[in-house]
């Protein structure tokens, strides 16, 4: 995908994901991590990031980006979903070592994933602010809507 549609295609997501945050006021174990301050962080196959804040607590806004571009950085270096990777390196099918990422800077929770894009396009996406499975699926959700937005 070339850069300008990439570009039209993370910030359609980045709109789609408003209607999906507000959905999970509706989780008291989601909304109380973090009353809706979440965010997210994207990171491109060549090394532009792209993030984007939700909520109204700067503090904590800044805190879950923190984690947001942690997960994506992780992903964008591995290839692999946090904790996931993890697996691989503890479990044995790796040499720890061996990682590109120096212990103990793995981040292990559940909400970083590659995301494929295109036949030629793959992004590297974080999320944080609710637990870790909703992290995956709310971005999921949202990039199926853009897609059918543009």
């Amino acid at each position: 995908m070339d850069a300008p549609a990439l570009e039209k295609l993370i910030n359609t997501v980045f709109e789609a994901l408003k209607p999906e945050i507000a959905s999970y006021r509706n989780s008291p174990e989601d909304w109380n991590i973090s009353d809706g301050n979440v965010a997210i962080c994207i990171i491109t196959e060549e090394g532009k990031i792209y993030g984007k804040v939700y909520g109204e607590n700067r503090l904590r806004q800044r805190n879950f980006f923190q984690i947001a571009w942690r997960k994506a950085s992780q992903v964008w270096i591995t290839g692999h979903k946090t904790g996931d990777y993890e697996k691989i390196v503890f479990g044995g099918e790796m040499d720890p070592e061996d990682s590109p990422i120096e212990l103990p800077d793995l981040i292990g929770w559940v909400g970083g994933q590659p995301i494929q894009i295109d036949d030629e396009t793959i992004i590297a996406v974080g999320f944080s602010g609710f637990r870790g499975f909703n992290d995956i699926n709310i971005v999921q959700k949202a990039i199926q809507k853009a897609r059918h937005m543009l």
